[in-house]
């Protein structure tokens, strides 16, 4: 795997760009003024930035997101102009640790109005195949990051951890080994987003009361995701999901779940032979019934996977970019999709 791509900060990042571009609207130095327009210019690194700063900016702003739809964040490059445009920006909104090429780019811009996701809540190490609710929500997917954080985290699921850690502990290169897919955890997402709103009403004064008004029903709207998630996933035949990409450690630890990554947290890694054996036998085990692949990358080795394990296969999306091929067309509808699929695979009711 190439050291860039375990690196979450391209993700990261390019969700903080996104949120930063529709600040950009505005000159960097008057985002509050709105120097040369009414909107301030907002920049987000890529799709879960972009979307908070669109829903608490509002018709206040105008976001610009560096990841285009379809491109995996994690392999982001930017160009010159996207370089420059970071630098007219008048608030930038990434996720540090997923997109290292928007974290230096964002590092050398001077943009005064800088939000960095990651520290407006906390993110944590999911070790290997860590279960949810041990570790974390982060967990599962450091863990399958690293695998064998799951261990240590995974105070419940320790069965799970431990078929995690040994599992596919392969480091993404994050720093310090923190999974910065946050986002996935709706309760999570409300945290950050209610620091992204905070910001806002900071660096744009004059509409704080329309950027506290939109968060405040943002936040509602992620509670209620949160309790159809808890409800939907109450009962479920079986707490343990396999996946090619190890993003949903947040997710699995919130709902009591146990996340399996097939090869970490690098959605294009290419799993070891033991590997494979480890999850033929985790899923006779577990009575794990299907393989998750995601929209934006190759559904190859699922769909091997499951041919040699008689599994199903199924989509579960990251979350990190919306297509044609999305299953809804923002964040709250491909997550209620995420939803379902994960009922249907776990049997729950």
């Amino acid at each position: 795997m190439n050291v860039r791509r375990l690196i979450p900060t391209t993700a990261v990042a390019g969700a903080v760009v996104l949120g930063l571009t529709a600040l950009s609207a505005c000159s960097t130095s008057d985002a509050a003024d709105g120097g040369n327009g009414d909107k301030l210019k907002v920049t987000a690194s890529f799709y879960p930035m972009q979307f908070l700063a669109e829903k608490i900016g509002g018709e206040h702003v105008a976001v610009t997101s560096l990841t285009k739809p379809g491109v995996e964040p994690h392999d982001l490059e930017l160009t010159p102009r996207q370089i420059g445009s970071i630098s007219e920006s008048d608030y930038v909104l990434y996720l540090k640790g997923i997109q290292p090429a928007v974290d230096d780019a964002i590092k050398q811009s001077g943009v005064k109005n800088t939000v960095d996701a990651a520290t407006l809540t906390t993110l944590e190490n999911h070790g290997s195949e860590v279960s949810g609710h041990d570790h974390g929500h982060e967990g599962e997917e450091h863990a399958d990051e690293h695998g064998h954080e799951g261990e240590e985290h995974g105070h419940e699921g320790e069965e799970a951890h431990e078929e995690h850690s040994e599992g596919d502990g392969h480091n993404h290169g994050e720093e310090g080994g923190a999974d910065p897919h946050i986002w996935l955890d709706p309760v999570k997402y409300a945290e950050v987003a209610k620091g992204v709103g905070k910001s806002l009403e900071k660096a744009d004064p004059d509409h704080a009361a329309d950027y506290k008004k939109n968060t405040d029903a943002l936040v509602a709207e992620l509670g209620e995701l949160n309790t159809a998630y808890e409800t939907g996933l109450k009962n479920p035949a079986t707490k343990t999901f396999i996946t090619t990409h190890s993003a949903f450690g947040y997710l699995a630890e919130r709902y009591g779940l146990t996340q399996q990554g097939i090869a970490g947290i690098d959605p294009e890694a290419e799993p070891s032979p033991a590997r494979i054996q480890e999850i033929h036998t985790i899923a006779e085990k577990e009575k794990a019934t299907t393989v998750f692949f995601e929209t934006l990358a190759s559904d190859r080795t699922a769909k091997t996977l499951a041919k040699d394990t008689g599994l199903k296969t199924g989509v579960l999306d990251p979350l990190e970019g919306i297509t044609d091929k999305s299953q809804g067309a923002d964040y709250i509808e491909v997550m209620e999709s995420n939803l379902a699929a994960l009922q249907k695979a776990l049997g729950a009711k």
